[in-house]
């Protein structure tokens, strides 16, 4: 077999694998009484991006990268389909358990892929993961506002997790709280939220 036609084989198999990402659910309700799967969430996650990118170039006073900020909201979860979804609120602080375990899925299935592919997934997993970039850094906050909005559209609330609206603003303050324009988005989410009487203040 050929190089070419080897990568290709390789593309696909990582194309096909991709496609499974439908299959793992989030903990939040994409509509009443379904949950949303991470594809979705990923998609809605690159959108968001892409509406708010002027918003936060005007926020920050520089160029931010869109065309890096949409990979990595397209990419970054692509873990999960190996070690699935915990729910935020279940995790420990610094979880070297969850980061471990992630961390071998993206060197082995980002890994397979042929370069620069392979050098480029891992690096863009890396920098989301890490969150030192302005760009990480804002995909991060987006992600993190993303679940909060979904519960309070589906009407599903935080009785499930037992939260209020200090709990809420404790897990969601650190990631929205890198941009004003995040922040200003969350509050309102929040207060639509206990509005409603779906998150007890």
């Amino acid at each position: 077999m050929s190089n070419d036609l080897h990568d290709l084989g390789g593309l696909f198999g990582f194309v096909v694998h991709s496609a499974r990402l439908r299959e793992v659910t989030r903990h939040n309700n994409a509509t009443a009484g379904r949950k949303e799967s991470v594809a979705e969430h990923s998609w809605h996650l690159a959108l968001v991006t892409w509406v708010l990118h002027a918003e936060f170039e005007r926020e920050t006073g520089h160029p931010l990268d869109l065309e890096r900020m949409l990979k990595l909201c397209l990419m970054h979860d692509l873990v999960e389909i190996d070690a699935g979804d915990p729910s935020a609120w279940g995790q420990e602080p610094g979880d070297g358990g969850k980061a471990a375990a992630e961390d071998a899925v993206a060197r082995r299935r980002f890994g397979a892929l042929p370069e620069p592919l392979a050098g480029e997934f891992l690096a863009l997993w890396r920098e989301y993961e890490d969150g030192e970039t302005p760009e990480a850094l804002l995909v991060r906050g987006v992600d993190r506002l993303n679940p909060a909005l979904m519960r309070t559209l589906t009407g599903q609330g935080w009785a499930d997790v037992g939260a209020d609206a200090a709990a809420l603003d404790a897990l969601q303050l650190p990631r929205v709280g890198v941009s004003d324009t995040l922040r200003a988005l969350y509050e309102e989410v929040r207060d639509a939220a206990v509005r409603q009487g779906l998150l007890p203040s």
